[in-house]
């Protein structure tokens, strides 16, 4: 939990904690060179500097470049949870009058409490900076970390793709997209009638050797609109289409439907 000023925080260890506040300067001038100093010798310097660093870069990816974060977005964060907690803060109970003494009493403690809702709402602002860094951060890189390991997307944006495209009897078409680099190819159906009831279109890849086909999926009447992908493009002349039992077959039981070569 932070305190309710950057110096204790420095002085009990939370540093750290810190850097996601430094990134955002969501900070004071005053504070940032009190924990520029301290970094500056601080064991802990090279990792706050670090996780600055990584901080700033989880937001600009976060955002396309074409987008920009909505302008004033951390002042109107702290805007509203400085506005929610005046409104929760408990109004001062109105007191008989009193001696001189009793009034002293009551005036320390009223101004007592009023430090701990201060503080108390330094922390809430500082905690809402941070989830703010880390909330659009996290979503950012997590789609973007997401979309370069979908094996989809590696395989079409490969600097190598190529794509072929070939009719469908009985309605539309089906693009190979294939990618020498990532030894994988894409089969995307377009426009495709799902299999008779009972029945699915399978995948199978056929081998450069001249060996039996070898099975590579299913597509039933929910992913046929999907794109599959297919190891082991180097090792393959050819990707052919059937129609089988629900479930799928070792073997091809019907002729292929479609059969598109492959350039590796």
């Amino acid at each position: 939990m932070f305190a309710n000023d950057i110096a204790t925080d420095l002085a009990e260890g939370r540093v750290l904690e810190l850097a996601e506040l430094y990134a955002l300067d969501a900070v004071s001038d005053d504070e940032r060179d009190m924990i520029d100093r301290f970094i500056k010798d601080a064991p802990e310097g090279a990792e706050f500097l670090e996780r600055v660093r990584e901080a700033r870069e989880t937001l600009a990816v976060s955002f396309a470049p074409e987008e920009a974060p909505p302008a004033g977005l951390l002042d109107n964060i702290m805007e509203r949870i400085a506005q929610d907690t005046a409104q929760t803060a408990a109004e001062p109970a109105v007191a008989p009058e009193a001696g001189p003494a009793v009034d002293d009493l009551a005036l320390a403690r009223a101004k007592r409490e009023e430090r701990t809702r201060a503080g108390g709402a330094r922390r809430w602002i500082v905690g809402a900076a941070a989830a703010a860094v880390i909330a659009l951060g996290g979503i950012g890189v997590g789609a973007y970390v997401s979309a370069q390991n979908d094996p989809v997307n590696q395989v079409l944006q490969a600097q190598d793709v190529q794509q072929k495209s070939a009719p469908v009897p009985g309605g539309g078409t089906a693009t190979i997209s294939a990618s020498s680099a990532k030894d994988s190819f894409v089969v995307l159906m377009d426009g495709v009638a799902p299999a008779p009831e009972g029945k699915v279109y399978q995948l199978w890849t056929l081998p450069k050797d001249g060996s039996a086909p070898v099975p590579q999926g299913t597509m039933d009447a929910e992913t046929l609109s999907k794109p599959a992908v297919v190891k082991g493009l180097s090792s393959a002349s050819s990707v052919a289409i059937t129609v089988e039992p629900t479930g799928g077959s070792s073997a091809p039981t019907t002729d292929p439907v479609l059969v598109v070569g492959l350039s590796a």
